[in-house]
């Protein structure tokens, strides 16, 4: 059996529109007063088949194809950065929130996954704080997948690619009678690798992957409805691919491997009456990962890190809305979390870290009694246990008048994290005693540091949102001004401590400061004034859609990764003062005929610094780090029908990706130009069993993902190469 939509949204699919509607249940549709095309938001839906065509089984893959939405593919699976409209996070805490069948992903290490049978993505840009909550100052992705109310029978996939890719997935779905619905997909993936490790001659990128999914669905009476979704992930992977500059090739010594398993499941229970619906969303997620990397990233026997997290967390959203088709329509909600997170990070010191970083400072401080360190390896231990939780409240109301419609919404939003702390290191050296031309043994110092602590930060904040629409006319669009504010939490800088202990071990030996912790270890929330205007446009007779948006964001805090100056190991959350971001978005589709399609986007963002100064440098001027000044995507679909029932149709894609400038830190003496990749694919076949044959950056187009600092020492990480593969699907 084939796919079986409702008419309407098959329609849909086949002309990929912006907009597609979901029937069932999804944080969307309970939290948006109208269709999303017709909301005061900068908005892209990809439906199904646009999504197969692309390849898009995670939503890295469609990084550039939504404007001013930029996801770099670099290092491993835990290094899911989303930049959007300039606002952006490396580490800790997203900037754009992700649900999945209505489960709110809160740590974005467990962002990047791979998901079989993706019925539709939506993308919203800007703040999303006042109805979403926590994490979602530049947007909100809301990822759906395909129900069993909507396809019976089975769905296979088969993809194989360049870097000995291979990817399977096999879903079942089935109605039981018309108010139930089971489906049970499970899927596998591994890659080989592209990069080669010259050290050792292997490569560092190799990928397994194993995922599942079951979703439920059950129409308890005509008012109730209850829908279910539990999945899990499991991910060994190699990763950090990273070149010295120096040379330009990838070459150290010391094992790096990313290892994750993830859980999560969502409840949705709703009644509908006459005058209001309740929803109730319930979710639980876990993630236990391991990261483990040689962190100088040279031959030499540095510094290794091991990270190993464990954190569960539970959301609830309550929501109440009315369902009238009156002038006036409201919104009421409730958003509680608690999650908790164990994590042992213990940095290793080997020969070569402890001759340069730790005697060598001793002894060039004090010549005539220098240090030998008792061993050549030791342990820098950090354990952390944070429990963070929040209660929210907020609200929405929608006052149409004539063709306008008034928007007003306001979310007041509490959150408490606690850090405790402990910080071990077993160790001890020697101290000698020059004499003539020789050395003696002087004394031997047993280092023995056990610290522990405990930091507590609470967060208050109010997330107020106005916006006025105005209708064009039935199904011809809108145009619409919006003000909104932006928020993220603040948070502990749990890298750091790793330098707070080489900073306390340096202190016994009477060399350097300490640092105060309670100050370096906390950083402060991010908040942002968003002033936009837009406009959906919807030509019948020319049959063209046209989205366009121009933003201006103020933003205080920005919390920027960096690294801190000298020959430190870890990363840094700091707060920049000030910064401001302005630009603009355009998106067209243009269904030239039944047969032919094109569509494009382009977004421009000019993000820089308004005020930021780190006590040694003024970088006020200049670009925000990370984040495109540009991306493109543009693409042509012709489908050749051949009335044949095997055969089906031919479709051909062409499309190009363009991305950057941009900026590699923060005084941007090092940046990636402007490029673009050329992709193109041929689908055979008809629905129920099509091939589609693909290429990926086909001008083999010289490029780099990710720039960073060790240690005084710069690494890049170059982008994949030209790309083929082949994907089949099968449904019956």
């Amino acid at each position: 059996m084939g796919i079986v939509p409702s008419v309407a949204l098959a329609e849909k699919e086949e002309k990929d529109t912006i907009g597609v509607t979901l029937d069932e249940l999804s944080v969307t549709v309970v939290k948006q007063m109208a269709r999303l095309n017709e909301e005061p938001e900068a908005a892209t839906v990809i439906g199904r088949a646009e999504l197969e065509r692309l390849g898009a089984y995670a939503i890295k893959n469609i990084s550039d194809v939504v404007p001013n939405f930029y996801i770099p593919d670099y290092g491993s699976r835990m290094t899911s950065s989303i930049y959007v409209r300039g606002i952006g996070a490396r580490m800790d805490q997203p900037s754009v929130g992700l649900n999945v069948d209505n489960v709110p992903y809160l740590n974005k290490d467990a962002f990047d996954f791979d998901i079989a049978d993706i019925a539709s993505v939506e993308m919203m840009r800007g703040p999303q704080s006042t109805l979403y909550g926590r994490n979602t100052m530049a947007g909100v992705i809301n990822v759906t997948t395909l129900s069993p109310m909507r396809f019976q029978g089975w769905k296979v996939g088969l993809e194989a690619g360049s870097g000995t890719k291979i990817k399977a997935s096999a879903g079942w779905y089935h109605k039981f009678g018309e108010r139930t619905g089971l489906s049970v997909v499970g899927a596998y993936g591994s890659q080989k690798g592209f990069f080669v490790n010259e050290y050792n001659g292997k490569k560092v990128d190799h990928e397994f992957n194993w995922s599942g999914r079951v979703k439920f669905y059950h129409r308890l009476s005509d008012s109730w409805n209850l829908q279910n979704s539990a999945a899990f992930g499991i991910l060994r992977q190699g990763g950090y691919p990273y070149e010295y500059k120096n040379t330009g090739i990838i070459a150290y010594n010391d094992t790096c491997f990313y290892r994750r398993f993830t859980f999560t499941d969502g409840l949705s229970l709703r009644y509908s009456g006459e005058k209001f619906s309740v929803t109730s969303i319930t979710s639980v997620q876990h993630i236990n990962d391991n990261m483990t990397l040689d962190q100088d990233f040279l031959p030499e026997e540095f510094f290794t890190l091991t990270q190993k997290k464990k954190e569960t967390a539970f959301t609830e959203d309550v929501v109440m809305r009315s369902n009238s088709d009156s002038d006036y329509r409201w919104l009421n909600g409730i958003f509680g979390f608690y999650k908790h997170l164990d994590m042992h990070a213990p940095v290793t010191f080997k020969d070569r870290g402890i001759e340069d970083l730790i005697e060598k400072h001793r002894n060039d401080a004090n010549p005539s009694y220098p240090i030998s360190w008792n061993t050549r390896i030791f342990d820098l231990n950090s354990r952390f246990k944070i429990p963070t939780w929040g209660l929210s409240a907020y609200h929405e109301s929608d006052l149409t008048i004539g063709g306008w419609t008034l928007t007003a919404a306001l979310r007041l939003d509490y959150e408490h994290s606690t850090l405790n702390y402990n910080s071990l290191c077993d160790t001890g050296y020697s101290i000698y005693k020059k004499s003539d031309s020789e050395y003696e043994h002087f004394r031997t110092v047993d280092i023995d540091i056990d610290d522990k602590g405990k930091l507590s930060r609470h967060f208050l904040t109010l997330l107020p949102k106005i916006s006025a629409s105005y209708s064009l006319g039935e199904d011809r669009g809108n145009i619409y001004v919006k003000i909104s504010k932006g928020y993220k939490a603040g948070g502990f800088n749990t890298q750091m401590f790793s330098d707070v202990l080489q900073q306390r071990l340096m202190g016994i030996m009477g060399v350097g400061a300490q640092y105060d912790v309670e100050e370096i270890v906390s950083y402060k929330p991010e908040k942002s004034w968003n002033y936009e205007v837009g406009s959906h446009l919807v030509f019948p007779g020319s049959r063209l859609e046209l989205d366009l948006a121009a933003f201006f964001i103020d933003c205080r805090d920005q919390q920027l990764t960096m690294f801190p100056d000298g020959t430190t190991t870890g990363r840094i959350m700091t707060n920049a003062g000030k910064t401001h971001s302005f630009g603009g978005e355009i998106s067209v589709r243009a269904n030239l005929t039944d047969q032919l399609s094109l569509v494009g986007s382009y977004g421009y963002t000019n993000a820089r610094f308004r005020k930021f100064n780190d006590g040694i440098h003024n970088y006020k001027g200049n670009y925000l780090p990370y984040a495109p000044r540009n991306t493109l995507f543009l693409q042509g679909v012709w489908t050749i029908p051949t009335h044949h029932a095997v055969v089906g149709n031919i479709t051909f894609d062409v499309n190009m990706r363009g991305t950057g400038d941009i900026y590699w830190n923060e005084s941007n003496t090092e940046r990636q130009n402007f490029y673009s990749l050329l992709g193109a694919g041929v689908t055979i076949g008809t629905d129920e069993l099509n091939l589609q044959l693909f290429g990926k950056n086909l001008t083999d187009t010289k490029y780099y993902t990710f720039y960073f600092m060790s240690m005084g020492n710069e690494f890049l990480q170059r982008g994949r190469g030209v790309e083929f593969g082949a994907a089949l699907r099968y449904c019956f």
